[in-house]
């Protein structure tokens, strides 16, 4: 008599192991290759995290009883693929090709099928797909995992008078901006894999600031630094003045030594005049 949805776990076990239970010795194509980073196109949901945190990717519907199976599928850049699952029948877990302790099981996957990351690198980049097979039926859910790198920031004199405000080695990158405004320019050199490091120039007419702010937006949150500015700090034209007068006065004091080194010789090899030279009796 053939058996359906509405018969008990025992008639509906035969057809899980033709379909589902191949999955926990399932050898994907890619396995031994890098993976693509290709997502299914249903069920999918970004995620942002900030690294050196923990995350916890859920694996719904939370409600769903008489769970039979557990699997979970995790592609990371430039690594073979791992999956890790769960049969309840017999309460066994398998893994294959996971080799980041980092990555686990939040809890017992009997009781909690989420999976856990921490601390969160940046090798955790990467999609992660879980399917459940419960007595309800089938259900998936992807997370397509990008982490977040808060940039260092800091604000120096440079030369010629400017302010430098630098935010390095962020992910994404940040935006700066500076209080006053002034003459400024913005630069960014990429370090690879989506980190970026910003750096901003200004520069502001002599004497009418006397503090500037910079101010660096990120995802991973905002900051603001400050520097006092003395008068003719930064301006160009007075350290070039400053220079100058500093080699004049140089001049100046070679210039009187020399002087007086020429008058001295004068007064020593020049022959005495005849009114002073001694006549003998």
């Amino acid at each position: 008599m053939p058996c359906t949805w509405r018969t008990s776990q025992l008639c509906l076990l035969p057809i899980l192991t033709v379909f589902l239970l191949p999955a926990l010795s399932y050898s994907s194509p890619a396995e031994g290759k890098q993976s693509g980073l290709i997502p299914p196109a249903e069920g999918n949901t970004s995620l942002s995290v900030l690294v050196d945190t923990k995350v916890v990717l859920a694996c719904p519907p939370a409600s769903l009883t008489n769970v039979l199976i557990i699997r979970w599928d995790i592609n990371l850049r430039g690594k073979p693929s791992c999956s890790r699952a769960y049969r309840r029948d017999n309460n066994e877990t398998s893994e294959r090709n996971c080799t980041d302790e980092r990555i686990s099981w939040e809890s017992r996957p009997d009781l909690n099928p989420a999976l856990q990351i921490g601390p969160v690198a940046m090798t955790h980049e990467g999609y992660y797909r879980c399917e459940v097979a419960a007595q309800e039926g089938n259900f998936g859910l992807g997370y397509h995992l990008q982490v977040s790198v808060p940039p260092e920031v800091t604000l120096f004199r440079g030369s010629n008078g400017s302010i430098v405000c630098r935010a390095a080695a962020g992910k994404p990158a940040a935006q700066i901006s500076w209080t006053p405004q002034g003459d400024c320019h913005t630069v960014e050199q990429q370090l690879g894999n989506g980190v970026v490091t910003v750096q901003s120039t200004c520069q502001w007419e002599d004497g009418q600031v006397s503090n500037v702010s910079c101010s660096v937006s990120h995802v991973t949150g905002n900051k603001s630094v400050s520097l006092e500015l003395k008068p003719g700090d930064q301006s160009p034209l007075n350290f070039i003045i400053c220079i100058i007068s500093s080699i004049l006065v140089i001049l100046v004091i070679v210039g009187s030594i020399w002087l007086w080194k020429i008058r001295c010789c004068r007064m020593k090899c020049s022959p005495m005049p005849a009114t002073q030279r001694t006549i003998p009796l």
